[in-house]
């Protein structure tokens, strides 16, 4: 059969039956779904709605597309639909478009009123907070848990995510930390030797290093690195529903996969900041050596006599609160995220943008604390 063909009739129990015959293919006339809805909607809605297919011939996307504007229409009117009857190909690709939502039309959604986009954002800001502290809580538990021995992880998953934080991060750390340092100290050069005072670039490079600049440019590698790999493979789990499987167990997902994240990144972070610390020093002395004729010797005093202990225990200490946030934000943006591959993407780009934000947030509060300290 060549032809497309379109029967339906009303079964006396109110059941709509839907005949598909011929070769329903683009370009092969297949009927609107707004004139045959219009049709279908003469009188009371039906009861059910089945389908027989053994006519069929052959179909395409042109098919599809008529059966997904049907079955939006009758989910709205609320009618039961049978798909038994529809080929096995095509009951699998309609559950694949509908297990993936649409994406709301930026016309449509700037149409809507001002007050009621407001609403909408103040609605999602607070659900989102409401959602990050019941996450915050549930991880507090579960170092709780950890804390009494009560906590069920491998100490192999532990021992993966410290490698992966640790020496595996070391290259890109070294790179980022050495060129930063280097900038810092060309920049700082340009300024002090109109004053012939070449040798504070020490200074500069050493304070601001170990301080501050190492502990941020680390957390924000660590973020886009760690952090976004973090929500890429608990989002993933989440698609495969291997986290509705660790659940059925009685294994708590917080546990099992959070929590040697968590303590992972978090016992590097200081560790990796440290290196940092050594790396930035060491691009400010190939600046100083190269371009402002400083001995290494006198650099290395210069930079032992203006670092102190306090210098560097923030510094450290920046790096442990950035690893409980990055872990914190990948975990619970992986967790949170949809079952389709686009809600992958979503939450590894909403970790990393909130892994970043709430770096900066924390650096301001904890230098003003550590200012008002005397630190």
């Amino acid at each position: 059969m060549s032809g497309v063909d379109l029967e339906y009739a009303r079964a006396p129990d109110g059941t709509l039956r839907l005949a598909l015959a011929g070769d329903w293919r683009l370009g092969r006339g297949i009927p609107e779904p707004g004139r045959v809805l219009g049709e279908v909607e003469q009188g009371p809605p039906p009861r059910k709605v089945i389908f027989d297919t053994r006519a069929l011939a052959g179909w395409d996307s042109g098919l599809l597309t008529f059966l997904r504007a049907l079955l939006s229409r009758f989910a709205q009117l609320g009618v039961e639909v049978d798909e038994r009857g529809l080929p096995d190909g095509v009951r699998r690709l309609l559950a694949l478009a509908a297990a993936v939502p649409a994406r709301m039309d930026v016309r449509a959604e700037s149409r809507m009123p001002f007050l009621a986009r407001v609403g909408d954002v103040a609605l999602a800001a607070w659900r989102a907070g409401g959602e990050t502290l019941a996450f915050v809580g549930d991880a507090f538990l579960s170092v709780v848990r950890l804390v009494a021995g009560k906590a069920r992880f491998r100490g192999s998953d532990l021992l993966l995510v410290v490698q992966d934080c640790g020496a595996r991060a070391l290259p890109i750390v070294s790179l980022v930390n050495l060129l930063v340092g280097l900038i810092l100290a060309f920049v700082g050069a340009i300024q002090l030797r109109a004053f012939g005072a070449q040798i504070y670039v020490a200074d500069l490079v050493g304070i601001g290093t170990v301080r501050e600049i190492a502990a941020i440019i680390t957390g924000v590698i660590m973020t886009g690195r760690t952090g976004a790999s973090f929500a890429a493979e608990l989002g993933t789990m989440q698609v495969n529903e291997e986290i509705d499987a660790l659940r059925t167990l009685g294994i708590p997902p917080m546990d099992f996969l959070v929590l040697p994240r968590l303590l992972g990144l978090t016992l590097m972070m200081p560790l990796l900041c440290l290196y940092a610390d050594v790396m930035g020093i060491l691009g400010g002395l190939i600046v100083a050596v190269t371009m402002l004729d400083i001995g290494a010797t006198q650099y290395y005093l210069e930079t032992r006599r203006v670092i102190h202990l306090g210098d560097l225990s923030l510094g450290l200490f920046m790096g442990g609160v950035f690893g409980v946030l990055i872990a914190v934000t990948g975990c619970m943006r992986g967790l949170g995220s949809s079952r389709s591959a686009s809600g992958v993407g979503q939450a590894t780009t909403s970790a990393v943008v909130t892994g970043i934000v709430s770096i900066v947030v924390a650096t301001a509060l904890i230098t003003v604390v550590a200012y008002a300290l005397g630190i």
